[in-house]
């Protein structure tokens, strides 16, 4: 065993005269232990969260959705989905177009997003997911239905289940110059109540989801479509497959996937991680203080044992490092300590959902997701907090002048 590690380790079980070193290397330890516990529950929580968002979004967002660069409508033919389908990855393939239009029913009115899409949608999403009223249906025989955003159908006062009237859409007409009748100026159709769906205010006073071909229809577009949206194979590396994408297609066209999609909501929950890991940092820094003081006590108390080593033959390197590998024991036995805690505890919130929420909630209980490069981090952060606090007073005491200056 390294003579240096193994005085260290003695000199930390081994009883002081002075109890108070004892006490501050206890106190040390729990301070660690306690914050580096705080740090494993409160960053994986964090995690658990994003990870709840990103299913929540992955019901209507797909995993890639590619538009063109300067245009609102493009073609998008077989060739070009082909060319798509060919990328390592790549699932399945959906069209769809999404443009504002008024919707009425009886006297009540909003402004909202029409979203037409194909048969692929539902496959390259989770929106079953989210229908809390009726069932994702966007065409009955020849009549064309839709799927309400949960504010929307409590604007017009939709019930799907008690419905008679048609609901009227209305877009104006593109390429057609302004009449003096306002019914020449707008394409109108109808649609009647499928469904309602809920995941958050941004998508449900926004989005009525209807086919593809109404879509067309209403917004005077053609065989031509505002997206293609891209399903990948599960377990696929989808930044790896956006990058393919983006070589395959070229210049004219922007590749976003689901994060990027929802940027200002994901970067926002990545800040709020970090600035939590900073705040917790900063209390740790605070609790290794104590560090400093215990070893300062601890020099001051073993100056005769140092003196004696040195008339051994010791050297000044051997001196710090024992000191200093006291400092590294209460650190990493404090680390170790905090690591099970905070592991333990996120286990067993795992295993029997200790806090839970009420029914209103999207989730019965709080998410927990455990990642390896959180512990990685703290781990880092933890040593190298515990490194500096020791290495202070260990520089200082352990100089010659300071052991042989009161003989």
């Amino acid at each position: 065993m390294n003579l240096s590690f193994y005085i260290s380790r003695r000199y930390l079980v081994s009883k002081k005269s002075n109890n108070a070193i004892n006490i501050i290397s206890w106190i040390s330890i729990i301070a660690i232990a306690f914050t580096t516990a705080a740090l494993v529950i409160i960053l994986s929580a964090m995690n658990g969260l994003t990870g709840v968002v990103a299913d929540l979004y992955n019901a209507i967002e797909p995993d890639i959705r590619i538009m063109p660069h300067t245009s609102k409508f493009f073609k998008a033919d077989d060739a070009l989905l082909n060319k798509i389908k060919s990328v390592e990855g790549v699932d399945l393939v959906s069209r769809s177009i999404f443009d504002n239009a008024l919707i009425k029913c009886n006297d009540k009115m909003a402004i909202v997003t029409i979203k037409g899409v194909d048969d692929n949608f539902k496959a390259i999403t989770h929106f079953d997911s989210i229908i809390t009223d009726g069932v994702f249906k966007l065409k009955h025989n020849e009549n064309f239905m839709g799927v309400f955003g949960r504010g929307i159908a409590g604007q017009l006062q939709i019930n799907v289940n008690d419905f008679v009237e048609p609901i009227s859409i209305y877009s104006p007409k593109r390429g057609v110059e302004e009449s003096l009748n306002p019914d020449d100026n707008f394409n109108q159709k109808y649609i009647s109540p499928a469904g309602i769906f809920e995941l958050n205010d941004d998508f449900n006073f926004k989005y009525v989801i209807v086919d593809i071909a109404l879509a067309r229809a209403l917004f005077d577009c053609g065989d031509e479509v505002t997206a293609i949206e891209v399903g990948c194979i599960k377990g696929a590396n989808i930044d790896k497959v956006q990058k393919q994408l983006t070589e395959v297609l070229g210049k004219d066209y922007t590749l976003k996937n689901r994060y990027q999609l929802n940027d200002v909501l994901f970067k926002t929950l990545e800040s709020e991680k970090l600035w939590t890991f900073i705040i917790l940092a900063f209390i740790l820094i605070i609790a290794t203080f104590n560090i400093i003081g215990a070893l300062t006590m601890l020099i001051i108390e073993k100056k005769k044992d140092i003196k004696t080593l040195y008339y051994m033959g010791a050297n000044t390197k051997l001196m710090r490092n024992i000191f200093m590998g006291e400092g590294f024991l209460i650190t990493f036995i404090g680390a170790s300590i905090g690591l099970v805690i905070g592991l333990g505890v996120c286990l067993l919130q795992l295993k029997y959902h200790l806090v839970k929420f009420d029914d209103q909630y999207v989730i019965p209980y709080y998410p927990i997701d455990l990642q390896l490069n959180d512990f990685v981090w703290i781990i880092a952060l933890i040593m190298l907090i515990g490194f500096f606090a020791a290495l202070y007073p260990v520089r200082v005491f352990t100089k010659t002048d300071f052991v042989h200056g009161n003989d």
